[in-house]
């Protein structure tokens, strides 16, 4: 009996790291749950080596601020420690894009990418990145952390 449980354990781990590692978007279309977010955040943290210069796309990289009218501090200093850390490491070579989802509500990419709230996101071609959570733990309190992330981000996609 406890072979057989070893069996199955072996087999079944086996199976979710060829999931986990089979690609280095998870799969995705485009659309991110938060499962392989979390996916594709434990990849980088474990240095996924899956991905290389071959993979890298020709499309432009955009960052997109997802917000509302009404914005506290920290939603705030998302916006400009994005936006200056953008500025200041790419020039005009990378777009980013504030949206008011509560003004703008007719803009095709809060119903493509499913946005009801603050968010985030790296986008090039269909390749998403969300670091809405880390830009909201960091903004205020370690912004050096969101501008290094971020940068680091979009250095991979360049």
């Amino acid at each position: 009996m406890n072979h057989q449980i070893k069996t199955y354990a072996i087999v079944i781990l086996a199976v979710l790291t060829t999931f986990a590692f089979s690609s280095c978007d998870g799969g995705t279309s485009g659309k991110s749950t938060s499962k392989e977010v979390a996916v594709k955040e434990k990849r980088a943290e474990a240095g996924c080596g899956g991905c290389s210069s071959a993979q890298k796309s020709d499309a432009p990289v955009k960052v997109y601020y997802f917000h509302a009218t009404r914005r506290c501090a920290t939603c705030q200093a998302v916006e400009k420690v994005s936006k200056e850390a953008i500025k200041n490491a790419f020039g005009e070579k990378v777009t980013f894009i504030s949206v008011n989802k509560d003004t703008e509500k007719d803009n095709p990419m809060i119903e493509k990418y499913h946005i009801s709230g603050q968010k985030l996101l790296v986008i090039q071609g269909d390749k998403v990145e969300d670091l809405t959570n880390l830009a909201f733990m960091n903004a205020r309190t370690h912004p050096e952390k969101l501008e290094s992330k971020l940068v680091k981000t979009i250095q991979d996609k360049l």
